[in-house]
């Protein structure tokens, strides 16, 4: 008879830890794939592979890949949302009430899990012996670059967050919270430590990497945000006396993957559509995901993506204020939007002779002239995929530029001009213009005119970039109730923006309960 399955099991065991028995540690063995930070930071190309894993943060659903559009570009004036999904377009609209909400939880969770893989290179690549000195300081200047970028976004959007600056060592550590002006202050002092150990430029595989030049753009933006006009334009004027950054011909090649990490680029956020597990819609961060963009999909035209997110069609009447210099549209226009040309109620300057939009490849009026709704809709043309495919997907290749030189020059202008030389900043606003074929402005500018035309030259030159929501903070049109009536205007979205509140997202609830973190004001 033959011995039962149990009978068989037992036999096995019993055989196995006979076997065994003299092995006191069996159990205790290293996974070779897994390895912890005990083994792994040990050589120079484990403090390089440690420093890849920040950038690859900069990937993450709750960062650049995903929902920072979101945070940035559909809660300032220029776009807003209509997604059947009610929480993600109340998000945009200023109103939430789960303070744990995915879109905002995966941005604490990614802006943080990047944070801490930059602690860990803080704190462990010092001590690698016979690593080259220059690389090893040019890893620690990567990781405090990064951190700096994660702080940067983080006191932004949440204003006082934890301020997280070592490799936890104790689970039961609470971090300690910090408040705007001291989460500035380190994101001041991580670049200014940055920048002497990072290099002016990178080839082959290291294209990409954070430069010199990020650092100073970066450092310039944060005295920029704190009105340190001064410090800023020194930072800016390194960046453009150092010869490395030009603008480009043509505007739309800042946002097409066959033309990335060009003369104009300071830094981007790398991204390709190859896939490793398929169309990766969920984005998470395992061996099989890809590691492409979901922007164009997110804010895809009807038919092509999920059209969460729209234009206001005022950002359109921006830039039909001024043809170009032969008589023509602003060519940023065409690279900025899809909308309907002919649209006489919405865009009173339209002309009769003006083209048809295209719209992958079909008329904007062919495509949508029967659909009222969309008629009348204007949607984003940054970033999508139009101009060398006929479809949207989760993986877009085109890289997210996070710091162009355009932004440079015309941020300089406006320090230079806040310092009451307005002479001095208009040949700056000059480059911008005439690379879209505008008239330049004329010299006698006053201070007070420049910053008003300083508001309309970012507009045309930077809506969809993630730029206006920082731009808004630092002009103070989201702190004051006459500021905000202006906003409402144009974007009825801040008819539920309440001053004093809703400039800062609320902590997430989890972090509070857990950290004991003081909430954010009136939430």
């Amino acid at each position: 008879m033959k011995a039962s399955f149990l009978t068989r099991l037992g036999l096995a065991s019993a055989l196995l830890l006979s076997a065994t028995a003299c092995e006191k540690n069996i159990l205790d063995q290293v996974n070779p794939n897994l390895p912890t930070t005990e083994v792994f930071f040990k050589t120079g190309d484990d403090a390089v592979k440690a420093a890849n894993a920040c950038y690859a943060g900069l990937q993450g659903l709750g960062m650049y890949r995903r929902w920072l559009n979101f945070a940035f570009d559909l809660r300032d004036d220029t776009g807003f949302s209509q997604s059947p999904w009610g929480e993600l377009a109340d998000f945009t609209h200023f109103i939430q009430t789960n303070y744990d909400f995915e879109v905002s939880n995966n941005i604490w969770r990614d802006h943080y899990r990047t944070i801490y893989r930059c602690n860990q290179v803080l704190d462990k690549v010092p001590g690698i012996q016979g690593m080259d000195a220059t690389l090893q300081k040019r890893v620690l200047a990567e990781a405090r670059f990064l951190r700096a970028l994660c702080y940067f976004n983080l006191v932004s959007l949440y204003g006082n967050v934890p301020l997280v600056l070592a490799t936890a060592t104790d689970l039961n550590t609470v971090p300690p919270q910090g408040n705007e002006t001291q989460i500035w202050n380190q994101v001041i002092s991580d670049l200014q430590a940055a920048q002497a150990d990072l290099p002016t430029s990178y080839t082959g595989n290291d294209v990409g990497r954070a430069t010199k030049g990020a650092a100073q753009t970066l450092l310039g933006k944060a005295y920029m945000q704190n009105k340190r006009w001064a410090d800023a334009q020194a930072q800016f004027a390194q960046v453009i006396s150092s010869g490395k950054y030009q603008l480009v011909p043509n505007y739309s090649d800042n946002f097409r993957h066959t033309t990335e990490n060009n003369a104009e680029s300071i830094f981007e956020v790398q991204f390709t559509d190859e896939k490793k597990g398929g169309n990766d819609a969920g984005g998470g961060p395992d061996a099989t995901s890809s590691q492409g963009g979901q922007r164009s999909q997110f804010w895809g035209v009807p038919g092509y993506g999920f059209n969460d997110g729209e234009v206001r069609p005022w950002v359109v009447r921006e830039f039909l204020q001024e043809p170009t210099t032969t008589g023509q549209r602003d060519p940023r226009l065409a690279a900025t939007v899809f909308y309907n040309r002919k649209d006489q109620t919405q865009f009173p300057t339209a002309l009769a002779s003006d083209a048809d939009t295209l719209v992958y490849g079909v008329g904007f009026l062919t495509r949508y002239g029967k659909d009222t709704r969309n008629r009348s809709r204007v949607y984003w043309r940054k970033y999508q995929t139009d101009y060398y495919r006929d479809f949207e997907d989760f993986d877009s290749p085109i890289n997210q530029r996070v710091m162009r030189y355009a932004d440079v020059l015309l941020l300089q202008a406006e320090a230079i001009n806040e310092q009451g030389n307005p002479g001095a900043a208009i040949p700056l606003v000059n480059q911008v213009r005439q690379r879209a074929g505008l008239a330049p402005l004329a010299t006698t500018l006053t201070k007070e005119a420049l910053r008003t035309q300083l508001m309309h030259e970012r507009v045309t030159e930077l809506t969809g970039e993630g730029v206006r929501w920082f731009d808004l903070q630092r002009w103070g049109l989201l702190t004051d109730a006459t500021n905000v009536n202006l906003l409402k205007a144009r974007d009825p979205d801040f008819n539920n923006f309440i001053v004093g509140k809703s400039r800062l997202l609320p902590l997430l609830q989890t972090e509070v309960d857990l950290n004991r973190l003081q909430q954010n004001p009136q939430w």
